[in-house]
Parts: structure tokens; C-alpha cells; sequence
């Protein structure tokens, strides 16, 4: 896969069919139509590009925006302990679980602190907890940023669905409007299909009720 960045304008065009992206759960290639969710007007609104992956190319390191380079070797590691120490120390207590998962850190964002229930708006408490977030982000651009949507299972497949999206978009685009490139942001709603806890429970709902960051370096191949 190679990373292409492309302007605002085309990006709209491309996003009327589907294009490949690379799963960032399983590091697999996969169609997707909604790639950038219900949220792309906000996404694209600032101006830059979105990124988009070559159907059967092998994963590249190439710059994103032509501005960021790609990490190699062991600065790929260091790169990302230095971004957990900081995203460790700028979310301590705000209730945002910063997890390592190899060179990926994952944000798990809990429902009951994003969003009220049954909703897509940003609850005005998450607020402050998306400027660390962004400023952080801002400063350890050498990554794309992975924004996935969950719910639990309550309601019908399709309406989780698009919950989801809706959900994802907002983080999305409440952090480009926060100085980070829309063209590193990639958007996904994974519906109820990935819970982390069980659905026959109040506790375990609330769980599965969440926002991910999924923050993946660019690395050269």
C-alpha cells in the first residue's frame, strides 16, 4: 500500500466509490466505503488532503502531505515510548485508557464520557480531554491517526452502524479543527461487531459503548 495524499477536491470525488484501506486491528487490506464516515465535509472542510491506499501495493513509508518522513529501524520504538510517556502524563485521571499494543498506542475513549446517550455531539467535559489529545498529536506527527467507532448491542445493526460513524467523525473533526492534518486521520465505525465486554450487562455495554485512537507510526518498508 502507498500512501497518496490528494486535495480536498478530489478527495470528494474518491469518496463517492470505495477505496482500500488497511485494517488497523489486523493490519489486512480492506475495501471500505466509508472510509472517512459521516464527518467528511467537517474532515476535508480544513483544507487538506485525506489518505487514500493503492489497491495491492505493498505498505510504504511515504511521507505523508510530502511534509512528515517516515521512521525506520529502532527510532520507530523510541518515537512511540516518547508519545505514550506524554499522552500517559496529559491523560492521567481524565479516565482514557492508553494502551501499547506493539509500535501501535491505542486511546480507548469510554461512552460514558464522549458522548450522552444515544447521541453523536461531544459531551462539553471531553472537550478539554481532546486539547491534550490534539496537542500531543500535533507535536508527534510521524503517525496516522486511526479514529474507530464502537457501540453495544443494543438497537439494530444498521443503527449501530451509523452510530458509530457519526461518533468517529466527531472525534475526528473536533481534532483537525485542533491543528491536526486531516490528511493523517482515517475514520471508521465498527458498529457492535467488537466488544470488548459482554452486552448482558449494564457495566459491560458501557464498555463496549467507546471511541478508539488507534495511532499507527510511518515507517519506511
Amino acid at each position: 500500500m502507498t500512501f497518496k495524499t490528494i486535495t480536498a477536491t478530489a478527495a470528494v470525488a474518491l469518496l463517492a466509490t470505495a477505496c482500500t484501506t488497511y485494517d488497523p486491528y489486523t493490519g489486512q487490506p480492506q475495501r471500505n466505503n466509508t472510509a472517512i464516515g459521516a464527518g467528511a465535509g467537517a474532515v476535508l472542510g480544513a483544507g487538506a488532503g485525506a489518505i487514500f491506499a493503492g489497491e495491492g501495493d505493498d505498505l510504504e513509508g511515504a511521507a505523508i502531505g510530502g511534509a512528515l518522513g517516515a521512521l525506520a529501524g529502532a527510532a520507530v520504538g523510541q518515537y512511540m515510548d516518547r508519545q505514550q510517556r506524554q499522552l500517559n502524563q496529559e491523560l492521567a485521571g481524565t479516565g482514557i485508557e492508553v494502551d501499547r499494543r506493539g509500535d501501535n498506542i491505542v486511546l480507548n475513549m469510554p461512552g460514558d464520557i464522549t458522548f450522552a446517550f444515544d447521541r453523536a455531539d461531544i459531551a462539553p467535559q471531553f472537550n478539554p480531554v481532546l486539547d491534550d489529545v490534539a496537542r500531543t498529536l500535533v507535536e508527534y506527527n510521524q503517525t496516522t491517526v486511526n479514529v474507530i467507532g464502537h457501540t453495544d448491542s443494543v438497537g439494530t445493526d444498521q443503527y449501530n452502524q451509523g452510530l458509530s460513524e457519526r461518533r468517529a467523525s466527531a472525534v475526528a473533526g473536533a481534532l483537525t479543527a485542533r491543528g491536526v492534518a486531516a490528511q493523517r486521520i482515517y475514520v471508521q465505525g465498527m458498529g457492535e461487531s467488537q466488544p470488548i465486554a459482554s452486552n448482558d450487562t449494564e457495566e459491560g455495554r458501557a464498555r463496549n459503548r467507546r471511541v478508539e485512537i488507534i495511532l499507527q507510526p510511518i515507517t519506511q518498508s
